[in-house]
């Protein structure tokens, strides 16, 4: 390298004037040229390329930053592996550093002897850096009523802005702060939290789960009536966190499954009393009872019978009457009885060909009527069939 000395004054000189936030001239303004170039605005893990205008005759030139020489002529002084000679010629002199990060930023200077006087070319860095959210508050489960704070923060160039919103369910609640404060939560407030941290370069996201606990809510009972040798079911539903347990009860005595016919299935929120084949003792009434460790709550259901229609009450409630409750037996003997009466009452003729006919008796109304009835009694134990 040509004069050794060069370098040692010009490397202490700049190292002074960048501390003390000065120009940088090696000499004096009157003796060298000093430019100061645009900001260079780069986002972390791209590359830049600084460049520096040659000139004149050139004896020596270099690209500082900070307090160190990154390239003096083709020699290269940086041990980042980053940093590279681009170009180097009698117009120009360019570097380039890859994936630049946040320790990049700052001032550059390039210095150039010519024959006539030395010159300066400034430059500054600016390294934008997208958000990322470095502390968040971890999923969380509390006791409704209680007190929560929510904390979310992020870095990044320029700083980013930070946001609270309820995702599922969708509630409005919203907080443009690093921390958000639920007082006296409610079950209506759990969900999935999202931070949200932006700048002008991205966007990061990211979500807590709040989980509430809150004591078990079991809606009313509903009865059920079922007939005897059939399959009935008893539903408890409840609404509660954490998952309750379930008991059921008939009167003060408690169910076990598999026991007396019956099985008890739970699922989450919804517990099932099957009985696999009803007889007189299963009616009554029944409790159902969830807990958990918050508390408990309970409802009753009654089991009834329900008499399925035979042909014997489908009869009782033509004829309106009890008539027909020993059966089919019943059934000709009314109609039988039915005919009897009707053949003897409605049907008599007169005494000879030249008697005259009671006008009550003998009119044509009457004896549709009696046609009518006749019909329907007649034809009723076929219909009983079907």
């Amino acid at each position: 390298m040509k004069n050794p000395m060069f370098w040692v004054l010009l490397t202490g000189m700049t190292i002074l004037l960048i501390q003390q936030g000065l120009p940088v001239h090696s000499q004096g303004e009157s003796q060298t040229d000093s430019k100061v170039m645009d900001n260079i605005t780069v986002r972390q893990g791209e590359n830049v390329f600084l460049r520096c205008a040659q000139g004149d005759i050139v004896t020596h030139t270099a690209w500082l930053n900070r307090s160190s020489i990154l390239y003096a002529g083709e020699d290269k002084w940086s041990v980042d592996p980053r940093v590279s000679l681009v170009t180097l010629n009698q117009e120009e002199f360019t570097i380039k550093i890859e994936d630049v990060d946040m320790t990049d930023e700052g001032p550059y200077i390039c210095a150039v002897q010519t024959s006539s006087r030395p010159r300066t070319t400034s430059v500054h860095i600016l390294v934008q850096v997208p958000p990322t959210i470095i502390n968040l508050s971890k999923d969380i489960v509390v006791n409704e009523g209680s007190n929560v704070t929510l904390m979310c923060q992020a870095s990044g160039k320029p700083e980013p802005s930070l946001t609270w919103k309820l995702l599922s369910p969708s509630v409005d609640l919203v907080s443009e702060d690093e921390y958000l404060d639920i007082p006296s939560i409610s079950r209506q407030r759990a969900g999935t939290y999202e931070c949200t941290a932006i700048n002008d370069i991205a966007t990061d996201v990211q979500t807590v789960e709040i989980t509430v606990n809150y004591a078990p809510s079991v809606s009313e009972g509903r009865d059920v009536g079922v007939t005897l040798g059939q399959r009935g079911v008893l539903e408890c539903e409840v609404d509660a966190v954490p998952k309750p347990d379930f008991e059921w009860y008939r009167d003060e005595r408690r169910i076990f499954n598999g026991l007396d016919g019956m099985e008890i299935e739970d699922a989450g929120q919804l517990s099932k009393l099957t009985f696999l084949n009803i007889s007189e003792a299963d009616y009554g009434n029944y409790t159902c009872i969830a807990i958990n460790k918050l508390g408990s709550s309970n409802a009753s259901f009654v089991l009834y019978e329900v008499i399925e229609p035979t042909s014997s009450t489908l009869v009782q409630g033509l004829v309106g009457g009890p008539l027909m409750a020993e059966g089919s037996t019943n059934v000709l003997l009314l109609t039988s009885s039915v005919l009897e009466k009707t053949t003897s009452e409605t049907f008599a003729l007169p005494a000879g060909p030249g008697a005259v006919q009671d006008g009550n008796s003998g009119s044509m109304g009457t004896h549709v009527h009696t046609y009518t009835c006749l019909l329907l009694v007649t034809l009723l134990p076929f219909l009983l069939k079907f």
